[in-house]
């Protein structure tokens, strides 16, 4: 398949997964731009998100939500990931471990939400 082909076949795909095509396009290559179920935007050509900043919108403030977004997104795969973990343990001193674990993953979660409500 062409990589033209492959394209179309990820725009297919990212509308699939629930995201939405906007008026918006890449600023890169010009393809339209979608918006994922997580807000953020998305060029199927580039691979890449895209962070529209506004006129007069700081772009450090812009890198900084960013930023939260990326950590907000590695919290919950690394909560998936404990969570898989704790289902197949039979170990209660592992099990305890793993839910401290899970505790702490869990709070940071909520922080970062709680700062990028503030910051929106």
């Amino acid at each position: 398949m062409s990589d033209r082909g492959d394209k179309i076949r990820s725009m297919a795909d990212l509308l699939r997964s629930g995201a939405t095509l906007t008026d918006l396009s890449c600023p890169a290559c010009s393809s339209p731009l979608f918006r994922l179920r997580s807000g953020e935007l998305w060029c199927a050509q580039c691979e890449k998100k895209v962070v529209v900043v506004k006129e007069g919108e700081q772009v450090e403030e812009t890198k900084s939500l960013t930023a939260l977004s990326a950590a907000e997104s590695t919290l919950v795969m690394k909560i998936e990931e404990i969570n898989k973990r704790m289902q197949k343990e039979d170990d209660i001193e592992e099990l305890q471990r793993l839910s401290a674990v899970m505790s702490t993953l869990l709070e940071n979660l909520d922080k970062l939400k709680r700062i990028r409500r503030y910051r929106t």
